[in-house]
């Protein structure tokens, strides 16, 4: 069976793969597995018409041209850039199947490169975590800026596999108080004759416009990265913001490198306070069924963070919420534990889980998380917290080796390349009772688990959490308890 670039193709859409992409095949009698090819923005159901544009010796990639036959799973997207855009990859598809897909994601990772049987999956994993609403969750955006053919300047997202910009000021997963700012901020350029940045010359002056909001509080930052040290008419960008409710941060970050990196080292303050707060509380899943108003605890103290312009802090705090909530119940913390909290961040599971520990111990590579880490449980009043900043293979085992520290649970949140292997080899030293895994990448989680579970650990709880709906990406919590020797 031979196929050619630029040949059209009736296909009935039969699965999705891991990033988004329609998966249907053509059979015939002398190949019972059929040809594989893979459309983008197709969904599981659909009937397609669609182009061939690249053929490898068994699969192909395809162009949808046209949708015969809708499949029942699709749905109206929300934005009309979906397309153009790639942010949201499944927004044609159901919330409802999204979820299931994600879930399959994680059991196929786990059953493919962990090598875990479907029925011991079958007995730890439980439902995924969903959202009620699944739009305007983010509570931060990083807007490029450019112009438009016409030397006027636009903001929007990077088309996919591209930097050319699409004009769009009202994201569906952003807060709805980006439009305003933004609007604001090209009104400003307009009026003052701000020049955007172009990024093939290197010239201009605003690269990016970073809008951060915390929901429980209801604070909102602005932050304008620049291709400068001073920002024209900056007193009269505050003037023109100060007019948006909410806004209690304003400020400037120079990047004036030809580079990829957003965020330049250097932040200024034009106006208001250098952090916005924002509050999560620990509830149960139950509790939050009861009372779906995010960070409503009327009964149980918050934990209250400080976020500048260059912190990290989760995008989407109504799931965030049930992910820290799901690793404390997974810990099972009765006060009397000593918790290691590797990859830490700026505290945030460290906190959380400092409140029902004897001590926590967090250990992070990015020096200014640790001083927000540090300045956070000062914030809270929690005493029972100590970081290090430092690679968590590297400060785990030396700890290990010099001070013979020991740990009842440990918890690790590592970035998608997963544990490294020293810090895994360490983890299995220390011989915790429990280890907490939060995974954003369910394929290197399944490499690691694969490790531990091989070494002294058994698999106990598994649980998929939405903190991305519309995208592929799915976070993971995991439980893996000491097998009794």
């Amino acid at each position: 069976m031979e196929f050619q670039k630029n040949n059209t193709i009736t296909l009935v859409i039969e699965d999705m793969g891991i990033h988004g992409e329609g998966i249907g095949k053509i059979y015939d009698t002398t190949e019972d597995a059929g040809f594989t090819f893979f459309v983008k923005d197709a969904v599981i159901g659909d009937v397609v018409e669609a182009k061939i544009m690249k053929v490898k010796k068994h699969y192909a990639y395809a162009k949808l041209i046209k949708i015969i036959t809708p499949s029942p799973q699709r749905t109206e997207p929300k934005c009309p850039y979906y397309r153009q855009c790639g942010g949201c990859q499944i927004q044609p598809l159901a919330y409802s199947y999204q979820l299931l897909l994600k879930a399959d994601i994680v059991k196929n990772n786990l059953m493919r490169i962990g090598g875990f049987s479907k029925e011991l999956l079958e007995k730890v994993m439980e439902p995924i975590v969903g959202m009620e609403q699944p739009f305007y969750y983010r509570n931060k955006a990083q807007f490029p800026v450019s112009a438009d053919k016409n030397g006027e300047p636009i903001t929007g997202f990077y088309a996919e596999r591209t930097h050319n910009i699409i004009p769009n000021t009202d994201c569906a997963l952003g807060v709805a108080e980006n439009k305003r700012v933004l609007e604001s901020v090209l009104s400003f350029m307009k009026q003052y004759k701000i020049r955007p940045y172009i990024e093939s010359t290197g010239t201009g002056v605003i690269r990016h416009i970073l809008i951060r909001k915390g929901f429980a509080t209801g604070e909102l930052m602005v932050c304008m990265i620049i291709n400068a040290d001073k920002l024209p008419y900056e007193e009269k960008l505050v003037e023109s913001l100060r007019k948006i409710d909410g806004i209690t941060s304003v400020s400037i970050n120079v990047n004036k490198e030809k580079t990829n990196v957003i965020m330049g080292n250097k932040c200024r303050l034009l106006w208001g306070n250098d952090t916005i707060s924002d509050v999560i509380y620990p509830r149960t899943l139950e509790e939050i069924a009861k009372n779906h108003d995010y960070c409503h605890n009327p009964n149980k103290e918050g934990i209250t963070f400080a976020i500048s312009p260059l912190s990290f802090y989760q995008v989407n705090p109504i799931q965030t919420e049930k992910l820290y909530s799901l690793a404390l119940e997974y810990a099972e913390l009765t006060g009397m534990e000593t918790v290691w909290d590797l990859y830490c961040g700026i505290g945030a599971i460290s906190l959380f889980m400092a409140k029902q520990a004897k001590h926590v111990y967090g250990i992070e590579v990015v020096e200014q998380a640790i001083t927000d880490a540090k300045e956070n449980a000062k914030r809270n009043g929690i005493e029972n917290a100590t970081f290090y900043a430092g690679k968590a293979e590297e400060v785990l085992p030396r700890l290990y080796k010099q001070d013979g520290i020991v740990a009842d649970v440990i918890c690790v949140d590592p970035p998608r390349k997963g544990c490294d292997q020293a810090c895994l080899e360490t983890i299995v030293k220390m011989t915790p009772e429990r280890v907490v895994y939060i995974s954003c990448d369910s394929a290197t989680l399944a490499r690691d688990l694969k490790y531990l579970c091989g070494n002294g650990y058994e698999l106990k709880r598994v649980r998929a959490v939405d903190l991305f709906p519309q995208t592929v990406h799915v976070e993971c919590v995991v439980l893996m308890s000491r097998v009794e020797k």
